[in-house]
């Protein structure tokens, strides 16, 4: 069923909707006119506002991002800030829109800190529930459903039932996606009543699908016939939030109930029932696809065009299932979903009629797409990390920019306030001496109440300082496990992408090998055989071969809570050195590089925490693929980046060396890539911490690290460990 579909794109549509109440209700073209004749206050940053949700509503969005800025800047000058808290709504929905999401969700929070401030719950209501849409897009569940709860609580404060039920169906939305089918329906059914009573009939549709959707997920067939029906009746004699999506849904919808309920009949021997049903099944598809094809919505087209092919293939009309497959190839534009599920479909139908080879290109194909899937969603995961880092990183930098003016702005009224003082001694002064000790001992008062204050705020201001820092460490090492993960996965992808596909063709084989038996053809059958052995050892060689890959990164990677053990250097270097190099790979497949190794294998094992050591060795090898990488986008085709690691016992301690061949290290950075927050990468792109805390960790072990570089040709680092 595809009512989660469904949802998600009606997600940022309503949020835009739910603004409406902040606009006036005139065309553009009148707004522009009565903007001409307005005086800098504060019904121009009104009239502002209304024009940039006018032009986001007839998706000229770059003109409505610069209308709700030109808003911000005369909001701010009027110190107007409901003003100001609606043009960082509307510039937050232009960075969403363009799926800038860090940039976003800093707008969205300066909305949501004014929206509270003045007490306006149904803007940070609003404001939260397009923030949980943002973690929703990233699949960062937890997130979203925090900000969905807060939307809620807002909505509910506020009165405003409509909005509130809207948070509770994403809500049941997030836990239905996470298999909780019971959270799922509780909330459904909360946002149901809550739609009844506001009258809102397209809501109660809405909950009557999504209710439908999970009773169907439990088996329960005739209850979610009823809830489908239901909405499907009220689409069609109301309309739709998006005109004909919601009845083609539900057709679709009804289409899944019957297809399945004739699997079933087919299954028990109820051979009447079962055609019954397929046909009932093949009459709501097709309504379905004409729905469809009237509003343009061509990714349920696909999907609607994949579904009916596969009913025939049921019911052995192999011509017709083709002819849709084709049509759901043609109408899939770029959804690699749709093109996945329907290239698996054609290799299905191809086996069964005997074309094994247009079965193979068509398998091929479908692996092609599902592989990008999957790389895919391991961006999403990369990209959530980042944003979240990007957004902490903006955070700081605005709160230290807001601290500043602060202390600017104390200072000037430091200043008046003393020169004011000054000038009534001096008054005083003349009129009276003996006023004059008594004014003295005032003003020493006042200033050691003011030092004191000065003090305090010194005080507060270096613990906001550490807290900082320790932010900025957090999220160093979070990116540090951000890019080992990427590593993990890629490392042990290729064992698991040949797991699959041989097990997947060994389950042709073995259908081939019964036809072969049936029809007594012995030395066919034997020699199918044969394949299937060798696929069977090809499956065990690589499940061994991953098995291999996830116990050494459980070795190095299990807890010690910071206790030193015996450890492999060798191993550890060259598990990591592989990790880091598949960690850019996984974010840049157009990445290659050379690794050397030169190891001492007389060294054995030295004591040492190997999760610290490990991140050290992370830090490093990073820079160093970094380094090639940025150097290999300005050589010239013979230039080959390598990255070589070496190690060696001498006397008590061991020297581990790894070296680039990328840009090396300008001379008059040298010595400060140690300190804190320096770094040499673009801005975005580093903290400045890795090699400081690599510095540390070095040094709390009782070892040195160093670097000898030469610019434009290379960098070597040089750690050295006490071997005891």
């Amino acid at each position: 069923m595809k009512i989660q579909a469904y949802i998600a794109i009606m997600c940022f549509g309503f949020i835009l909707i739910s603004r409406i109440s902040f606009a006036q209700n005139n065309t553009n073209d009148s707004l522009q006119k009565q903007l001409r004749i307005e005086k800098e206050d504060t019904n121009k940053v009104n009239t502002l506002n209304a024009i940039s949700l006018n032009l986001f509503q007839n998706n000229d969005t770059l003109n409505a991002m610069l209308f709700a800025k030109r808003a911000l800047s005369l909001a701010k000058k009027l110190d107007f800030l409901k003003g100001e808290g609606n043009a960082y709504y509307y510039i937050a929905l232009f960075y969403q829109t363009y799926y800038k999401y860090s940039e976003a969700l800093v707008n969205f929070f300066n909305s949501i800190k004014i929206q509270e401030q003045i007490g306006d719950k149904h803007g940070s209501g609003d404001s939260y529930q397009s923030i949980a849409i943002i973690y929703m897009s990233c699949e960062n569940d937890p997130k979203a459903l925090e900000m969905f709860y807060k939307s809620l609580n807002f909505y509910e404060n506020s009165g405003d039932k409509t909005s509130a039920a809207y948070s509770l169906q994403m809500i049941g939305t997030i836990y239905c996606s996470q298999a909780n089918d019971s959270e799922g329906l509780k909330n459904y059914l909360a946002s149901f009543k809550l739609y009844k009573e506001a009258g809102d009939k397209f809501g109660i549709a809405l909950s009557h699908c999504n209710i439908g959707l999970i009773y169907f997920r439990q088996g329960r067939f005739q209850e979610s016939l009823k809830e489908e029906f239901y909405a499907l009746g009220m689409y069609n004699g109301t309309g739709d939030w998006i005109p004909g999506w919601g009845i083609s849904y539900c057709d679709a919808n009804i289409g899944d109930i019957y297809e399945r309920q004739a699997e079933i009949a087919y299954a028990t021997g109820e051979k009447r029932a079962s055609e019954k049903r397929f046909a009932e099944a093949l009459s709501k598809y097709l309504e379905a696809l004409s729905v469809e094809k009237k509003t343009g919505n061509f990714r349920a087209l696909s999907i609607t065009y994949n579904q009916l092919g596969k009913i025939y293939i049921k019911l052995k009309k192999f011509s017709v299932a083709k002819f849709y497959f084709e049509k759901s190839i043609q109408s899939s534009g770029s959804s690699k979903v749709s093109l996945r599920d329907v290239y698996s479909s054609f290799s299905t139908l191809d086996s069964i009629e005997g074309n094994y080879n247009d079965a193979y290109s068509h398998f091929k194909k479908y692996i092609l797409y599902r592989d990008s899937l999957i790389n895919e969603e391991s961006g999403k995961k990369i990209l959530q990390s980042s944003m979240q880092y990007e957004f902490d990183k903006k955070e700081i930098v605005a709160k230290a920019e807001q601290d500043k003016k602060d202390a600017d702005a104390k200072r000037i009224k430091n200043q008046q306030y003393f020169a004011i003082a000054g000038l009534a001694v001096i008054m005083f002064t003349i009129l009276i001496i003996a006023l004059i000790q008594f004014r003295n001992n005032k003003q020493k008062q006042k200033a050691n109440l003011l030092l004191e204050r000065q003090k305090q705020k010194v005080e507060t201001t270096l613990l906001e300082l550490k807290s900082t820092q320790s932010q900025l460490i957090q999220s160093e090492k979070m990116a540090s496990l951000g890019e080992l993960t990427a590593g993990i996965a890629h490392e042990i992808q290729n064992p698991l992408n040949f797991v699959n596909n041989f097990s997947e063709v060994n389950k042709e084989l073995v259908d081939e090998l019964q036809g072969e038996l049936k029809s007594g053809n012995m030395e066919e059958a034997m020699a199918i055989s044969n394949d299937i052995k060798e696929n069977e050892g090809k499956i065990n060689h690589h499940g061994k071969r991953a098995d291999a890959i996830v116990k050494g990164m459980l070795q190095h990677s299990r807890s010690s809570a910071g206790q030193k053990e015996l450890t492999d250097i060798n191993a550890l270097a060259d598990e990591y050195l592989r990790l880091s190099y598949h960690g850019l790979r996984a974010k840049d497949n157009s990445f290659n590089a050379t690794m050397k190794t030169d190891f001492d294998h007389s060294i054995g094992k030295i004591n040492i925490i190997p999760q610290d050591i490990g991140r050290v060795l992370l830090n490093i090898f990073n820079n160093a693929f970094y380094a090639v990488n940025e150097k290999m986008k300005m050589a010239d085709l013979n230039y080959q980046p390598t990255v070589s690691v070496q190690t060696k016992k001498i006397n008590d301690k061991v020297i581990l060396r790894v070296t680039d061949n990328g840009n090396g290290i300008p001379q008059k950075a040298v010595d400060k890539i140690f300190q804190p927050f320096f770094t040499t990468k673009p801005t975005g792109q580093g903290t400045g911490l890795g090699l400081s805390l690599s510095y540390d960790i070095i040094k709390a072990h009782g070892g040195e690290i160093k670097v000898n570089t030469k610019e434009n040709e290379e960098c070597e680092f040089i750690i050295e460990l006490p071997v005891k």
